[in-house]
């Protein structure tokens, strides 16, 4: 079973030596918001400034978290919408073809 985000910033924050309400103070939320986060229990997707503020004092990975969070970043966003037409096909073929996503990943990870 993978970590979510709430159990992710809760272990973090725990190692850390946070409370959550000394977290909560210091990127900024009040902190049952954060409760509700670490719960899983948020009705909502936190921002995005928020998460990175979260990855910042819990040195966490913030694409990782903006990841858990379900939340596109703002500078993927535009992208999106500019290609929207050819992502669903992107998609599709990374589905259909493992070795195509072994590429991708090789080349990117050579970088």
């Amino acid at each position: 079973m993978e970590t979510t985000f709430g159990e992710l910033i809760r272990q973090a924050r725990l190692k850390k030596g946070f409370s959550q309400k000394e977290l909560a103070e210091e990127i900024g939320i009040d902190f049952t918001s954060l409760s509700r986060m670490e719960s899983n229990m948020a009705h909502y997707t936190p921002k995005e400034s928020t998460i990175r503020a979260l990855a910042v004092n819990l040195s966490l990975d913030s694409e990782e978290l903006i990841f858990l969070a379900g939340r596109i970043p703002q500078k993927d966003s535009e992208l999106l919408k500019l290609h929207y037409k050819t992502m669903a096909t992107l998609f599709r073929l990374l589905r259909e073809d493992s070795q195509l996503v072994e590429r991708l990943c090789q080349t990117i990870c050579s970088k």
